[in-house]
């Protein structure tokens, strides 16, 4: 770490309710948006880590109330775990360490926003899924996550990235990207363009349950990636959801697809081997029926009817997002060789078909499933 860094968190840790003195700090891998560090202080001879993280204010851009909704999540969390009488309860819920001044955050000289959470030890996180065990500890924990949640008291949250899975809206910016063209990309992407024009009457149909009160409204995680899940390093128990910051209103079924998108399939979301991307029934299974272990009580049964739909639907519109992006010059997902989103694009586009291809057999599943849960 670079000194003017030691020295910077030196100071920040000095703003935060810590008892003792800041011994090092390291750099931590949570996420790609925030910047990170796992801190280490001797407490009366015991060595205690937080974690100290500076917030995107690029991404988002309102802080305050992206702290707001932190805040109140976290601590229903909380108040539902000790209902429920959970042990290891600060290993299960982010706990927030308020400043000196009882706030959440803390603004820098810079107008930096600055926050700590007690560091959740003996765990570890995954960038891929390595068995179907592990799917079922994703879909629980997410589950489970959302259900705690169902009863959140007070006024709706705010959308900390407002429009976050709105695929009409992601059509559309397709659509204006190849209109314009300003890169002479379209033409080498006529294939990926054209799959994904011939997918247009898929785009709405969330949209619509939505708007029509089929389906509610309820809050969210809408990042559900299995490494924002700790899993238990000794029993592979997933023991705490993290990265709440897109925690918002939204719809439960963009967030099982999501896992769906990022669990499912053997391979990373850049794979060039489009014959080894496929969704994998035994992935899931495990993911749907762990899911359905935790959030099958509160779902309704037109959400339920939607979830094999819902891993073809998000796994599109990430394709569109990575598609808009290479026709645009490559401007919002950071690429490492020429041509790597369009690469993106088509593993999410072949994910669909492979979706689609088992698309009953996968809703056979969940219908199977839920009835087990209940």
């Amino acid at each position: 770490m670079a000194i003017y860094q030691e020295a910077q968190l030196q100071q920040i840790s000095k703003q935060f309710q810590i008892y003792g003195e800041i011994l090092h700090a390291e750099t931590c891998k949570i996420g790609h948006i925030n910047e990170t560090y796992s801190a280490t202080y001797d407490q009366g001879g015991t060595h205690v880590r937080y974690i100290h993280q500076k917030i995107n204010q690029t991404v988002f851009k309102d802080p305050v109330s992206l702290m707001d909704n932190v805040v109140r999540v976290t601590s229903h969390l909380r108040r539902k775990l000790e209902t429920l009488k959970a042990t290891d309860i600060t290993r299960r819920c982010l706990t927030i360490v308020p400043t000196l001044d009882g706030k959440s955050y803390y603004k820098d000289g810079n107008g930096d926003c600055w926050r700590t959470f007690v560091f959740v030890e003996r765990v570890e996180t995954f960038e891929s899924i390595r068995s179907p065990q592990q799917a079922f500890q994703a879909g629980k924990a997410f589950g489970f996550f959302q259900s705690l949640l169902v009863d959140l008291p007070g006024a709706r949250l705010a959308e900390t990235i407002p429009h976050f899975h709105h695929t009409r809206k992601r059509f559309q910016a397709l659509q204006k990207a190849v209109q314009n063209d300003h890169f002479n990309r379209a033409q080498a992407a006529k294939r990926e363009i054209d799959f994904a024009i011939k997918c247009e009457p898929i785009v709405d149909v969330l949209l619509k349950a939505l708007a029509s009160g089929k389906i509610p409204e309820r809050i969210t995680h809408n990042d559900t990636k299995f490494n924002n899940v700790m899993l238990d390093t000794a029993t592979g128990e997933a023991m705490c959801v993290v990265d709440l910051d897109t925690v918002m209103p939204g719809c439960v079924l963009y967030d099982f697809g999501d896992m769906v998108r990022t669990t499912t399939s053997p391979t990373l979301e850049d794979e060039l081997d489009l014959s080894k991307v496929r969704m994998q029934m035994s992935m899931f299974k495990k993911l749907a029926e762990g899911y359905l272990s935790s959030a099958g009580q509160f779902l309704t049964k037109s959400e339920k009817s939607f979830i094999a739909f819902s891993g073809k639907l998000i796994t599109l519109t990430i394709g569109l997002r990575f598609l808009t992006d290479h026709l645009a010059g490559d401007t919002y997902f950071r690429i490492h060789r020429p041509g790597h989103n369009l690469d993106r694009s088509r593993t999410q586009f072949k994910l669909v078909q492979s979706i689609e291809k088992q698309e009953d057999e996968m809703q056979s599943c969940v219908d199977k499933a839920g009835k087990r849960g209940h």
